[in-house]
């Protein structure tokens, strides 16, 4: 089962790679952008539900938001890290260090990592228990924590 993932996300990372080398890297620079926004958005709403103010718990909520947080986690997001994205294009800016595209084993390293933890969260929202979504949760964004922490530049 695992290699089957595993060859899935090699072609779908193929495939978005393709894809990706059509668009022009301000257009990368914006999807990557919205992809993280609508992310960050739903790790707001599993926050607010289960650490902020956890009496508005919901699961079905919950396990909407760790559904879309999964699903943008195996996108192949990766791809919209082309040639031309590593500084501002146009009207996007981007806050990704040079360093994203020298240490490409490092940031593997850090995405698989996020992958893992955001498909584990999809699954334990499933099962409603709040205090385990709530440590999973947790998980899940140390490891977008991680990749910021090395690769993204701090708000000019």
């Amino acid at each position: 089962m695992k290699i089957n993932k595993l060859v899935f996300a090699v072609v779908a990372m193929g495939l978005a790679a393709g894809a990706s080398a059509q668009m022009k890297p301000e257009d990368q620079i914006k999807y990557r952008k919205a992809g993280y926004s609508f992310m960050s958005w739903n790790m707001g709403k599993i926050k607010a539900q289960t650490i902020d103010n956890p009496g508005s718990f919901n699961k079905d909520q919950v396990a909407g938001a760790a559904n879309a947080i999964a699903a943008i986690a195996n996108s192949g997001m990766g791809a919209l890290y082309g040639p031309g994205t590593d500084k501002d294009v146009g009207n996007q800016k981007t806050r990704v260090k040079p360093e994203f595209f020298q240490q490409q084993d490092e940031v593997r390293k850090l995405a698989v990592a996020f992958v893992k933890e955001a498909n584990e969260l999809q699954k334990v929202a499933a099962t409603g228990d709040a205090a385990a979504i709530k440590a999973q949760f947790g998980k899940t964004g140390e490891s977008c924590k991680a990749c910021h922490d090395k690769f993204r530049k701090e708000d000019d």
